[in-house]
């Protein structure tokens, strides 16, 4: 199978093109801004083609996307208001219209699970006070059914994401864990209400590796990557307890206390950030990991993401 990769280079990419590499013989097509940030062997067979290139000008690769069988969409744009409505929409957007709906069997297009509410259905708040990736992110989905191709669109909406180490690059909230621990000693000590989901990205990696398998099942759908809720108490003891602190007593973190917090440290909140402090329970339902589909989970608890 022919199968067109964007966002390689990125935390996600890595896990996803890797395992695509090992355990499959599909023909692979990576389009990539900066080939110096792979860290998999792209010659370790045949089949593996490097694009060098980005989204921005995907009408280069217009001909060749028409013969394309699958796409896996990764790259996303975090940058300037014009990069973003550019990369997140537009150009995302011409990608798919180029793909050929008679050939292309399946695209699997990676949105975030911040647009969505508690009912898996899209959040008006997001569109509205969402920060230019979630806005992007929202206006782009909001977009998908008037393409040709979008029956055969799956659409993953990853809650947040881990991963990383020596040979991939860490996620946005790997990379800051480092932060959180050595804050761990104050933070034990307080009692917040709030939940969430997250998914390690070779759990990701596991369930795009299934959806590729299976390419003529799971068209149209939308699949919230996540395991079960956890709440933000529960986080906290399961990391004092792999690290073997002890929490003594929690006091409740009230509204008023967390406001008290935000002036004290000189905290700027933003309208989407206020609005996710007052939201608080992040929580999805259902929600897909590898086990929904026979397979294994990598991290089904927080303290597994302490490797």
């Amino acid at each position: 199978m022919r199968i067109f990769i964007t966002g390689a280079s990125g935390c996600i990419g890595h896990y996803v093109t890797e395992k695509l590499i090992q355990q499959s013989d599909h023909e692979l097509f990576l389009l990539v801004r900066d080939p110096d940030r792979l860290k998999f062997d792209i010659h370790a067979r045949a089949g593996i083609h490097l694009l060098k290139g980005d989204l921005d000008k995907i009408e280069e690769y217009a001909q060749l996307l028409g013969t394309m069988e699958l796409a896996i969409l990764l790259a996303t744009s975090w940058g300037g208001e014009e990069e973003s409505y550019q990369i997140n929409i537009n150009k995302t957007l011409s990608l798919l219209n180029f793909l050929d709906p008679n050939i292309c069997q399946k695209v699997i297009y990676f949105s975030t699970a911040s647009i969505l509410g508690q009912d898996n259905q899209p959040l008006q708040e997001a569109g509205e006070l969402g920060t230019l990736y979630v806005r992007t992110k929202y206006l782009c989905y909001s977009r998908l059914n008037e393409l040709a191709i979008a029956p055969k669109i799956t659409t993953i909406f990853p809650t947040l994401v881990f991963g990383g180490d020596g040979n991939k690059p860490y996620s946005h909230i790997s990379g800051g864990l480092p932060d959180i621990l050595k804050l761990i000693n104050l933070i034990r000590f307080f009692k917040a209400d709030g939940s969430f989901h997250f998914i390690h990205s070779e759990d990701i990696a596991r369930v795009v590796k299934f959806l590729v398998d299976h390419p003529q099942e799971y068209g149209g759908e939308k699949i919230v990557l996540g395991n079960q809720p956890t709440t933000v108490d529960q986080a906290v003891e399961q990391i004092c307890q792999a690290l073997g602190k002890k929490i003594y007593f929690r006091i409740p973190l009230s509204f008023g206390l967390a406001n008290f917090f935000i002036v004290l440290f000189r905290l700027k909140m933003e309208p989407w950030d206020r609005f996710c402090l007052d939201y608080r329970h992040f929580t999805y339902n259902p929600t897909t990991t590898p086990e929904s589909f026979g397979l294994e989970n990598y991290a089904p608890k927080v303290k597994d993401l302490l490797r």
